[in-house]
């Protein structure tokens, strides 16, 4: 529910993009999830132990980051290629927390996706460098938002624990999306569009995720995203009339083998 979910937002966040900008709709989305969800977890009525805040202020910080980053890359890549490329980051925590050597196998298989996808061969040549060095940037605090989140998680109730996250979280990208779209995301015209994203794009996935961290290992949580390139695949097909070419769909095939195939060697 919170792939499909957050895949359909995120194709809802890029037709945005034009109107407010990257940094700008990230502004929007992360600062309306922080306010949908300190509202709807009534935090004022509960309190969270001050030895909890630095955890989940690395928590929020992550996913602040990688927000911010994720969508500088869907400016200029595909939801798909940016979403398999992000994906490094769960499953380098799913192969880093593994010490069977089988696993190699699944690493070696994750980084030959990694390189079908990257503009050093003819294929993707006119892929952007840029956007896919956002989208590894994003994978890295997706790995560091996957481990915070599972300490935060066991900071309290889990709806309050995402609340306070995606409060920090706001921190982090509402300065850079005054500072770069400042005048554009001052029209209150982009708000109900700007509600839909964040409810879809934040509010509602990060709190399944939140609970399914509290209840799942951390590899395990990892691994089962694998799922989330082709998720995200289909819907930039559906919605934003996105396609990928032969190479680009064997390299998200590989990244997803070399999930399963972690998940099938770790008991």
């Amino acid at each position: 529910m919170a792939m499909f979910s957050i895949q359909y937002g995120a194709s809802v966040a890029k037709q945005l993009f034009p109107l407010a900008g990257a940094a700008g709709t990230t502004a929007l989305r992360v600062s309306l999830s922080a306010l949908i969800l300190l509202v709807v977890a009534k935090v004022w009525k509960h309190k969270i132990s001050w030895r909890s805040v630095p955890m989940i202020a690395a928590y929020g910080a992550s996913l602040g980051c990688m927000n911010l980053l994720f969508y500088f890359a869907l400016e200029k890549i595909p939801l798909g290629i940016a979403v398999a490329l992000e994906f490094t980051g769960p499953l380098a925590v799913a192969l880093l927390s593994s010490k069977k050597i089988v696993d190699l196998i699944w690493a070696l298989l994750a980084a030959m996706g990694i390189y079908l996808i990257l503009p050093l061969t003819p294929n993707n040549s006119n892929l952007d460098v840029m956007g896919v060095i956002f989208a590894l940037g994003a994978g890295l605090f997706w790995g560091l938002y996957i481990v915070f989140g599972k300490s935060a998680a066991k900071s309290g109730n889990s709806l309050q624990v995402t609340a306070w996250g995606m409060a920090f979280a706001a921190m982090v990208t509402v300065p850079f999306g005054v500072l770069l779209n400042g005048s554009q995301i001052a029209d209150v015209s982009l708000l109900p569009m700007g509600i839909l994203v964040a409810i879809l794009s934040s509010a509602l996935p990060y709190s399944l995720e939140m609970k399914a961290l509290r209840n799942l290992p951390m590899k395990s949580f990892g691994i089962l995203m694998s799922l989330e390139p082709v998720v995200a695949t289909l819907m930039g097909f559906l919605f934003l009339q996105e396609s990928l070419s032969f190479h680009q769909w064997i390299a998200i095939v590989c990244v997803m083998l070399a999930s399963a195939g972690s998940t099938i060697s770790h008991r």
